[in-house]
């Protein structure tokens, strides 16, 4: 079983207005909307330092390519795409 807490954050009346509409027309709480927002605003955002991290791990582990070798592969790739040719 889930709990849940309550929680109060300020919006723009732009914004809540927007909201209001889209709760109308999903026949969705407002609640349920901001909270499904917020869900989503905070897995990308915990990916993306998920992601930061492991590339400090690779640096301090010495998993590293130089920025001509990373360039040429992307080079590479890019003709094989626009050639049509299989890795």
């Amino acid at each position: 079983m889930s709990t849940t807490t309550t929680m109060t954050i300020r919006l723009e009346s732009e914004l809540k207005a927007k909201l209001d509409s889209l709760a109308s027309v999903t026949r969705r709480s407002k609640s349920f909307l901001a909270a499904e927002a917020v869900a989503g605003y905070v897995e990308r955002e915990m990916a993306i330092v998920e992601g930061i991290e492991q590339g400090f791990a690779d640096i301090q582990a010495g998993r590293l390519v130089s920025h001509d070798r990373a360039m040429e592969e992307i080079y590479q790739a890019i003709k094989r795409i626009e050639t049509g040719e299989q890795e």
